[in-house]
């Protein structure tokens, strides 16, 4: 069978993504489940993290996020049985390719999917999802009657923090970044408090927020990156907030979790920090996987994502299938545009 794989490019070239023949043993291992895929989803590689963490391949597989069915069990499997329907994010360093017709994952990466949850949705949303679940319960501990400010509310990421605070109570307030995007994000239900535009000059965000906060600022701020220079040529980077501006609407004893890896915190900023006794978390959904000492937690979050998308309290934005054989063309567009998402259907699973 074929898997779609990434050949990391030389120096700052960009990486090259290949269809490569690869198989899977003929025997599972003790706790190895072999599912057949019907769908799976596109995230960016972070070849740099990949490096960090010691995994360097020539070729490197590509689509983690993958929904199917079960059909054969390692000996030592207690959690599945053939044709069970799971969903799961492979680990880091899986040898195998997501958009391949089957692989071979260890049963503690898997739950159960809803029946009524489709799959493209699922493998869609899923990494989203353990974002916004991390970055909301596991670093800022929300709770109802907190304040949350969401950057760039719009997004895949966004729209799951949104959906998931106004479940647990928290009073959302957010930023849109195109007209298109305030528009979607005031017709939410269940409704944000305020949606902040950041596409025009005019946008003041601090008095925005002091104005809803009664002059407190927020218990959270959430980012989608940060800006780190006053001057940004990026049309893209110049909508996000600049690092100060986070800082500025946080309360006393407020919580900022970034996306941004290399985040630059001057003296100034830091002294501001301390005088709100305010404190900074780096949202990295990997972390998960990388200690078997949080196996059990990992397992309970994804199981709780799949069941809220399968009860609508959360509700993704619905991600138009890309068939097979386009899969390598969507990979170098989310690649290029880490904020674009993309999902693979496989035809096996075409009604």
């Amino acid at each position: 069978m074929k898997g779609l794989f990434c050949r990391a490019g030389v120096s700052d070239a960009e990486p090259k993504f290949v269809i490569q023949e690869t198989t899977l043993p003929d025997v599972l291992t003790s706790h190895q489940v072999r599912v057949q895929v019907k769908a799976c989803g596109l995230n960016p590689l972070d070849l740099k993290l990949l490096s960090d963490v010691g995994i360097q391949r020539d070729l490197i597989p590509v689509g983690r996020e993958v929904a199917g069915v079960v059909r054969q069990v390692g000996p030592k499997v207690t959690f599945f049985q053939p044709e069970d329907e799971v969903v799961g994010i492979l680990p880091l360093d899986s040898t195998c390719s997501g958009l391949c017709d089957s692989v071979d994952i260890d049963e503690h990466y898997l739950v159960q999917k809803p029946e009524k949850l489709s799959s493209v949705c699922v493998a869609a949303a899923l990494r989203d999802g353990l974002c916004a679940y991390t970055a909301l319960h596991t670093h800022a501990r929300i709770a109802a009657g907190h304040t949350l400010l969401v950057m760039d509310g719009g997004s895949a990421f966004g729209l799951m923090c949104i959906q998931l605070a106004c479940y647990h109570g928290v009073k959302v307030l957010t930023t849109s970044h195109s007209p298109q995007k305030h528009t979607f994000l005031e017709q939410l239900r269940p409704s944000v408090a305020r949606v902040i535009p950041v596409y025009n000059d005019s946008s003041d965000l601090l008095s925005v927020v002091l104005e809803e906060t009664g002059g407190l600022g927020v218990d959270i701020v959430i980012d989608s990156g940060v800006r780190l220079q006053d001057e940004e040529e990026d049309e893209e980077k110049k909508l996000l907030p600049h690092k100060h501006d986070i800082i500025s609407v946080l309360g006393v004893g407020g919580h900022w979790v970034t996306s941004h890896q290399d985040l630059q915190l001057d003296p100034p900023d830091c002294r501001l920090l301390h005088l709100k006794s305010a404190s900074v978390s780096f949202l990295n959904p990997e972390v998960w996987t990388a200690s078997s000492a949080q196996q059990g937690r990992y397992l309970h979050i994804l199981k709780d994502i799949v069941e809220k998308m399968s009860t609508g309290v959360l509700r993704p934005q619905p991600e138009e299938a890309v068939p097979l054989y386009e899969a390598t063309v969507a990979m170098e567009t989310v690649q290029r545009h880490p904020k674009k998402k993309a999902v693979v259907q496989f035809s096996s699973d075409l009604k």
